[in-house]
C-alpha cells in the first residue's frame, strides 16, 4: 500500500488546485487602464494582471514604429501567452492609407482576433481641451467609407474589425446625422461590427437595449466601465449602471467578450486597484 502513497498524494494536489477558483482566468482587461504602469514596467503589470485572473487582454496607447511596448508583435504575442493570456482585441488609432496594410499585419502578428478602431481615423477625431469634450468632424460618410474598407482588408487577412464609440456617437452633428446610427446602417456587418461602450453610451442618454433590438448581433465585444453619482468612470459594480438589465440582453447584442477598463481613476485609487474591483463586480454581476 505504501508504494501508492505518492500517487494519492500528487492527485489530492491536483484535485485542490482543481477546486481553487481563485485559480481560474476570467473576463478581460484593456491596457490602457494601467498605461501608465506599462510604459514604467510592461513586466510587472502583466504579472500584476495575470495574479488577479484575467484571462482576454486587450492593448491601447502602446503600439508605436511596429512594436507593442517595444516588442515585436511576434515578441509580444510569446510574451503574453506566456502569462496565459489570450490576446484578444488590438486599438489602432494611427490607421492611414498609406499603414493599414502593416497595422493589419502586425495585429495578426500578435495574435490578436479583433483590431478596434477606438475614434474617428484619419483626423476627423476633435477634443476640446477647454471644455474636456469629445466630437468628431462632419464626414461621416468618409468615416464610414474608411471602416467599410479597413474592415474588408481585416476579413481578407483573417482577422475581424470592431469600431469603438464614445458620448458623441449617439449625438445628431450639424447635418441632422448620428454618427453611430450611420456606421450601423453602412456598415457591411460581414466586415464591419461594434466595441460597445457601455459607460459611454450611458453617458450620451442612448438605451443600449433600444440599440440591441434595432441592430443585433453588431455589438461583439463590450466595454465595462461603471459611472459614479458624479458622473465619472468608476469600477464596475460601485456605480448606477444597471449592468444586470443590459447582460440579459446579450445574446440579442451579439456579446462575444466583455472587457473591464476605467479611463482615470479618482479619489487616490489607482489602476491596478481599479481593476482588481472590476474583477470581481463583473463576477459579482454576472458576466461570464
Amino acid at each position: 500500500m505504501k508504494k501508492y502513497t505518492p500517487l494519492i498524494a500528487l492527485a489530492l494536489i491536483v484535485l485542490l488546485f482543481s477546486c481553487d477558483k481563485s485559480k481560474e482566468r476570467y473576463g478581460g482587461m484593456t491596457l490602457y487602464t494601467v498605461r501608465d504602469n506599462m510604459k514604467a514596467n510592461p513586466d510587472s503589470t502583466l504579472q500584476a494582471i495575470a495574479d488577479i485572473g484575467y484571462k482576454n487582454i486587450e492593448v491601447a496607447a502602446g503600439y508605436k514604429d511596429g512594436k507593442y511596448f517595444g516588442w515585436t508583435p511576434a515578441d509580444f504575442n510569446k510574451k503574453l501567452t506566456s502569462l496565459g493570456f489570450t490576446p484578444l482585441s488590438a486599438h489602432q488609432n494611427e490607421i492611414t492609407f498609406d499603414n493599414v496594410d502593416k497595422i493589419i499585419a502586425d495585429v495578426k502578428a500578435a495574435g490578436f482576433q479583433y483590431l478596434v478602431i477606438p475614434v474617428p481615423p484619419m483626423g476627423h477625431f476633435r477634443h476640446n481641451a477647454e471644455t474636456k469634450s469629445m466630437y468628431m468632424s462632419d464626414s461621416v460618410e468618409f468615416v464610414t467609407e474608411v471602416l467599410n474598407m479597413v474592415g474588408k482588408k481585416c476579413t481578407e487577412a483573417g482577422i475581424k474589425m470592431l469600431y469603438h464609440n464614445h458620448d458623441f456617437e449617439f449625438k445628431p452633428n450639424a447635418n441632422g446625422i448620428t454618427p453611430m446610427d450611420y456606421f450601423l446602417e453602412h456598415t457591411d456587418s460581414a466586415n464591419v461590427n461594434f466595441q460597445l461602450d457601455l459607460y459611454w453610451i450611458t453617458k450620451a442618454g442612448a438605451d443600449p437595449l433600444a440599440y440591441f433590438q434595432k441592430y443585433p448581433g453588431r455589438f461583439k465585444i463590450w466595454h465595462i466601465k461603471d459611472m459614479d453619482s458624479q458622473g465619472r468612470f468608476a469600477p464596475v459594480g460601485t456605480g448606477t449602471i444597471d449592468f444586470k438589465k443590459i447582460l440579459a440582453q446579450k445574446e440579442q447584442a451579439g456579446m462575444e467578450y466583455f472587457i473591464a477598463e476605467q479611463d482615470m481613476c479618482f479619489d487616490g485609487m489607482t489602476p491596478m486597484e481599479s481593476v482588481k474591483i472590476s474583477f470581481k463586480g463583473m463576477k459579482d454581476i454576472g458576466f461570464k
